[in-house]
């Protein structure tokens, strides 16, 4: 059976996490408090990231820029996402890239 948490960015009760995804205090913090669909919505986002500014995860400052976008995505003040808002599975369709 699945953990259930409060997932803190999408304000639900949800299926957590099977284990915590990030070393160290924030990957415990994410364990406790973050679904398993909200840390899906973050691999998507981190694609964004890094393929958007080029980075390259062996290098230590673009990991750190990785984990401080981590954390405000999950806990910042603007992490919940926008009323009204549905995943893409459930509108039918995923994002569309632009031409």
């Amino acid at each position: 059976m699945a953990r259930i948490v409060y997932c803190q960015k999408l304000q639900q009760d949800l299926p957590g996490l099977e284990k915590p995804p990030y070393p160290g205090e924030l990957g415990e913090r994410i364990y406790e408090n973050i679904s398993q669909q909200a840390w899906d919505l973050w691999l998507q986002q981190a694609t964004l990231l890094i393929n958007h500014y080029g980075l390259t995860l062996y290098d230590p400052e673009a990991r750190e820029f990785m984990r401080m976008q981590m954390e405000e995505f999950f806990f910042g003040e603007e992490a919940a996402v926008p009323e009204g808002w549905t995943p893409p599975n459930e509108q039918g369709k995923g994002a569309r890239r632009k031409k």
